[in-house]
């Protein structure tokens, strides 16, 4: 009983992850708690029979095949594409439109520059903080948030950089103190949980 808990438990992990699901998706697809589910990945015990209906409805496969050694049967991931169905990758499409915003940067810079006749290298700047909005939209959608903090603390410096380069005559050292507090917020803003009742 021990091995099947513990095969059972290697289908679901690799089954969940080749989905790009947490646990906490999983579980709210099934009606249960991610805890529930990490007990099952753990190989503390085994879903019943409608739970691993439900787990093969959702990948795929049949019941027999969560049951037994995945060696045996093939992931429904790695089967072969229909012809013609197109996948991406979410990197690539991330580093797309970072590139695409910079190249638009380096567009306006050298139409300004033999326009007015002026090198306006703030354009390279302002690039900066659209690229991190466009990285953090990005980033929630592909990646679940999971480096949202870090996106979030170099916007906010870049912001205040921005700012400092625009004012730069005037030399507004002082803005740099906003930073402190500013990373500060944004990493208690990222750590607030709620205390379970």
């Amino acid at each position: 009983m021990d091995e099947l808990k513990l095969v059972v438990a290697s289908n679901l992990i690799k089954l969940r992850q080749a989905a790009g699901m947490t646990q906490a998706e999983l579980g709210e697809k099934l009606n249960y708690s991610d805890k529930t589910v990490s007990k099952w990945e753990r190989g503390e015990s085994i879903p019943d029979a409608y739970v691993l209906t439900r787990l093969a409805e959702i990948y795929g496969l049949t019941v027999n095949d969560l049951l037994r050694d995945d060696s045996s049967w093939q992931n429904p991931a790695e089967k072969a594409r229909p012809a013609g169905e197109r996948t991406f990758s979410s990197s690539v499409v991330t580093l797309v439109a970072i590139v695409g915003i910079w190249t638009m940067a380096v567009i306006m810079f050298v139409v300004c520059w033999l326009v007015m006749d002026q090198l306006l290298w703030l354009i390279f700047a302002c690039a900066v903080p659209v690229s991190l909005v466009t990285l953090l939209v990005l980033n929630s959608v592909w990646n679940h948030g999971r480096y949202n903090m870090l996106i979030v603390m170099l916007l906010v410096a870049a912001i205040v950089t921005l700012v400092f380069l625009f004012l730069l005559r005037r030399n507004p050292w002082q803005l740099f103190l906003i930073l402190i507090p500013a990373e500060l917020l944004v990493f208690l803003c990222f750590h607030i949980r709620r205390r379970r009742a």
